[in-house]
């Protein structure tokens, strides 16, 4: 599309962060700007000097100073960022202490909890105080299995403040799920809830935080927070103990310098195909890649209130929670999206005023399907909406223009657990393209390569990054050597970041994101991505949510599209000639299914994502090594041993 189908106004990108860091720059750098794309080149091409000039302008708060280089190499994995230099996360995002308003809670039951910038310190101090008591030191692990509250931020903190490392999972993950995680970095500290609500049903995880504290020895003390009972059950958890007789009674908050690189989260891949990675992200890196994200990209000042619907055992909410750091008030949400209504999340926008929402690109797409339209609530303070976890579809965009609002900054973004951030992302003073993100991001030296290495444009292959950047992982956890590491990102492309997404950069410096290279369709060896189907697909009110593999057959690959269709539909012969004709006549014959077939359900993973590789293993008759890290692990047995498949 070469018309954007929103600008913002002159008015609107004077006033943005951006173009306060644009000028920053041009009195600190000395480079000539005429426009973003300049901003970007000099970024990737002076990333000794972009990243200081970060620190700067957000004034990181630093115990230590930087050696001279900035960065000691350019070899990836390998180059070391700031090195010398000594900080604490926690310090950063707690830089205020004021009556303004940190964190607000909500949840499906009509739950409100709100707490400010100085009683967040006060519990801060408590827990860290809790937490030393315990032995926690420098390094220690501290696990969550909790819900997206706000003791499970003050847990988070509480953790970095004094050094150790804290990695989380979501209370809907089952045992094994939990285990194949936390059982691999053995934390010394275990904070878990009793239950929680989601779709209008009682959970309770007691009986799960038992098993956990029984099966991984390296845990020492369990801390219960209530969450469905004030006064849960715990006798009979080992080393358990209730929140309110963990906390120490302390004023006193001391934030322990750690070098740039320390350990400050371990993170998960989804472990669909094996025991999930543990991926370690350093409190440096992960800092200035989000203060650069949320403060330039999303424009985020002390005023917004800004609000993503994610769990925390999904990288967006390490993201959303860094909000703090600029002063921002954080909305956190547990429960269905969907309940009691569908616009359940669009009354919280409407009374929290929220300016910036998150979600994903399926929600976005549910919410079409139920002809929901927030337009209807008042959203005179949103000015941005960002989208990810799958690539966003143009209807979509059209449909948030429509119904959602005219005057709004939408903006796809796209990175990953493996970066804890983004690659490419929204930019307040760009227009929005339909069906494009809009900008790589500042100091990420990305492109496009085809299959020979070479980058191109307006052509899709891999995305990839050519230059190292703060935020690449520390390394794998219980990976002395890096091979685990090396292999995941490097093997493709030598000193090359290649990142699995199968993308194409636009003539205005836009990407659009077709899919995930592992999952790729290549029948007659022409590579299709799989959101470019999905795209045509669910634009049909008759089906709900589809994923296409590649089957292996007659020494080639045919494409298989399993739909899920809306209550009361049956795939008949009319419906399946409608979504042939509709891939057929919106992108080529080769994207057009040899076999579609009708499933009750999609299995997706915790976070909300179609796993087409386990589909594809159930169809080849292959193991789903680790089906605990699915949301709906018995959706699988709906691929098995199709008979349609074998003819």
């Amino acid at each position: 599309m070469t018309t954007p189908i929103w600008t913002p106004s002159a008015e609107r990108i004077a006033g943005t962060t951006m173009t306060s860091f644009m000028n920053f720059v041009a009195r600190h750098g000395d480079p000539s700007f005429s426009d973003y794309d300049d901003l970007y080149r000099w970024s990737v091409q002076h990333n000794d000097v972009f990243w200081p000039l970060i620190c700067r302008f957000f004034d990181v708060r630093m115990r230590k100073h930087w050696d001279e280089a900035v960065v000691d190499s350019a070899q990836m994995p390998g180059a070391k960022w700031f090195p010398g230099c000594e900080l604490n996360f926690a310090e950063n995002l707690l830089r205020y202490d004021d009556a303004r308003t940190a964190l607000v809670f909500r949840d499906e039951r009509g739950r409100r909890e709100a707490l400010s910038y100085h009683d967040l310190r006060a519990r801060v101090a408590a827990t860290a105080a809790g937490l030393s008591s315990c032995g926690v030191q420098p390094g220690d692990r501290v696990a969550a299995f909790m819900p997206n509250h706000i003791d499970t931020v003050v847990a988070m903190l509480a953790t970095s403040s004094i050094g150790a490392v804290f990695s989380s999972c979501s209370p809907d993950f089952g045992f094994q799920g939990v285990l194949d995680r936390f059982g691999q970095i053995e934390p010394k500290v275990l904070f878990a809830v009793d239950g929680y609500q989601y779709g209008g049903k009682r959970i309770e995880t007691l009986d799960r935080v038992r098993r956990i504290a029984n099966a991984i020895e390296s845990i020492e003390r369990v801390v219960v927070v209530p969450f469905l009972d004030t006064e849960p059950p715990i006798g009979g958890i080992r080393a358990a103990v209730s929140i309110d007789d963990f906390l120490e009674d302390t004023s006193k908050l001391n934030f322990r310098p750690v070098a740039f690189d320390h350990p400050l989260y371990i993170m998960y891949s989804s472990g669909t195909t094996g025991k999930p990675k543990c991926i370690v992200h350093g409190a440096g890196g992960t800092l200035l890649q989000h203060l650069k994200e949320l403060g330039l990209h999303t424009d985020l000042k002390s005023d917004d209130v800004i609000f993503y619907f994610t769990t925390c055992g999904w990288m967006m909410w390490n993201w959303l929670v860094s909000s703090l750091a600029l002063g921002s008030t954080v909305v956190l949400y547990d429960g269905s999206s969907f309940h009691p209504g569908p616009d359940a999340l669009w009354r919280i926008v409407e009374d929290e005023g929220v300016t910036v929402f998150g979600t994903s690109a399926k929600y976005t797409s549910a919410l079409e399907k139920h002809q929901v339209q927030p337009k209807t609530f008042d959203l005179g303070r949103l000015r941005a909406m960002l989208s990810t976890g799958s690539p966003l579809a143009p209807e979509s965009f059209d449909y948030v223009y429509r119904d959602i609002k005219t005057d709004l900054q939408l903006s796809s973004i796209s990175g990953g657990t493996d970066i804890i951030s983004c690659f490419a992302l929204g930019n307040p003073v760009l227009p929005v393209y339909r069906g494009e993100l809009q900008c790589r991001g500042l100091g990420m030296a990305v492109d496009i390569y085809d299959e020979n290495g070479e980058p191109v444009v307006e052509q899709k292959g891999e995305l990839v990054c050519t230059k190292p950047f703060p935020s690449m992982p520390v390394g794998f956890w219980n990976d002395p050597d890096g091979t685990r590491y090396h292999n995941a990102y490097f093997n493709r492309f030598e000193n090359v970041w290649c990142h699995g997404d199968y993308a194409a950069l636009t003539r205005h410096g836009g990407m659009i994101i077709y899919g995930r290279s592992d999952s790729v369709l290549n029948p007659g060896g022409v590579r299709i991505g799989t959101a470019e189907i999905y795209r045509q697909v669910e634009q049909l009110d008759e089906v709900d949510e589809s994923v296409a593999i590649g089957q292996d057959w007659d020494d080639d690959v045919r494409v298989v599209l399993f739909v899920r269709l809306r209550d009361g539909l049956e795939l008949d012969d009319a419906l399946e000639a409608k979504i042939r004709r509709v891939i057929r006549d919106n992108t080529t014959p080769r994207h057009v299914p040899a076999k579609i077939l009708s499933v009750p359900d999609i299995p997706c993973t915790i976070s909300g994502k179609i796993t087409e590789l386990a589909v594809r293993n159930v169809v080849h008759g292959q193991p789903v090594e680790n089906s605990d890290a699915l949301a709906n692990p018995e959706a699988l047995k709906h691929f098995e041993d199709r008979a349609e498949l074998k003819s």
